[in-house]
């Protein structure tokens, strides 16, 4: 749902939310919409008007990020070197998913309240897969590597990154280590 098909006043109450939400994803508090309610200091029906489930919030939180993760993709798709085209497209994934609180339990969930979480899940799924198929046959990486590992993979090496902890730029620099040692057994040996 966007802002721009709501009365003002509507508008202005789903943009509190979000902020709210978004917040409380950031503090590492579980949503819970009376929580949401109390804290944006509006009345719980209103909230949940626009949110059913704190699932449907979530995803609501996490859009942005999946959205920039889909166009990412998309670029990635139009490079010509299939190698770098895979490694920035897996390196902006592991980056989102250790500074977006929201991504991973989004990212995880096996089924999704939105339709658009669905639709830009299933993009990303794509980029990854077209990604390496192409890595794969320009024998950049593993023959053995299939579309199915990258998930797992990309979510090990969060993992790893919430594990050993750290500011968010630690954390940053974490992940660029880890998934460029991930990336290095990736490759083909030569």
């Amino acid at each position: 749902m966007t802002t721009t098909s709501l009365r003002k006043d509507a508008a202005r109450n789903w943009e509190r939310i979000v902020a709210t939400a978004r917040d409380l994803v950031d503090q590492g508090t579980p949503l819970q919409l009376n929580d949401v309610a109390r804290r944006a200091g509006l009345g719980v029906a209103t909230v949940y008007r626009h949110f059913a489930t704190p699932e449907a919030l979530l995803e609501t939180v996490a859009t942005p990020c999946l959205e920039a993760l889909a166009a990412h993709g998309e670029r990635a798709l139009a490079d010509p070197d299939p190698r770098r085209a895979l490694d920035g497209f897996l390196s902006r994934v592991v980056e989102a998913q250790v500074t977006d609180a929201a991504l991973p339990p989004v990212a995880a969930a096996t089924t999704d309240t939105l339709a658009r979480t669905t639709e830009l899940k299933k993009s990303l799924a794509s980029a990854g897969t077209t990604l390496l198929e192409r890595a794969r046959d320009a024998r950049a990486v593993r023959p053995d590597l299939a579309a199915a590992d990258l998930v797992p993979l990309m979510c090990g090496v969060a993992h790893a990154v919430a594990v050993h902890g750290g500011t968010p730029i630690e954390r940053i620099e974490t992940a660029r280590r880890y998934l460029a040692t991930l990336l290095e057994g990736m490759r083909l040996a030569r």
